[in-house]
């Protein structure tokens, strides 16, 4: 049976990019699965948790509420599939809808009080899972690897 060149070791001892993207890829994985099964006892979805943390944001660093056009845009995807979403949290009590009264055809979202405690759980779940996932890791790789994401992450923009 021959090997490829991916199934070869390196003889400079450094790692190979496809090895870096799989163990990335298998963290991610990882991390996702343990935050999803955190998220489940709250009901929500992971789409609708990551909407719900956007709403939540807008609503503490903005001066007015969250318009559904730029809360699509925010999660990258189709104005329909937010409006899909967001009708699951307002069923939820989660989320509130409102017209936008310096546009007819918008609509405005905000948390309720019952999504602003479940986005205070999903903080503490979120919170665990990372402990969970990098209790393997010192402190100071903690700080290291927070680090290399930050700088990969750094103007970072989605190609569409």
């Amino acid at each position: 049976m021959s090997s490829t060149p991916a199934d070869q070791p390196r003889a400079t001892g450094e790692p190979r990019e496809d090895d870096l993207a799989e163990l990335f890829l298998r963290a991610t994985k990882r991390l996702h699965r343990t935050q999803s099964a955190r998220l489940s006892p709250l009901g929500l979805t992971p789409a609708q948790a990551r909407a719900l943390r956007t709403i939540g944001r807008a609503a503490e660093h903005a001066d007015e509420p969250l318009r559904m056009s730029a809360l699509a845009e925010h999660l990258g995807i189709v104005p329909r599939s937010a409006t899909t979403v967001v009708d699951a949290l307002v069923a939820a009590g989660l989320v509130a809808r409102e017209a936008d009264p310096a546009s007819r055809r918008a609509t405005l979202v905000t948390p309720t009080a019952a999504g602003r405690d479940a986005l205070n759980r999903m903080f503490e779940a979120r919170r665990d899972a990372a402990e969970e996932m990098f209790a393997a890791l010192t402190p100071e790789q903690r700080y290291t690897l927070r680090d290399l994401l930050a700088t990969l992450t750094s103007g970072e923009s989605v190609p569409r």
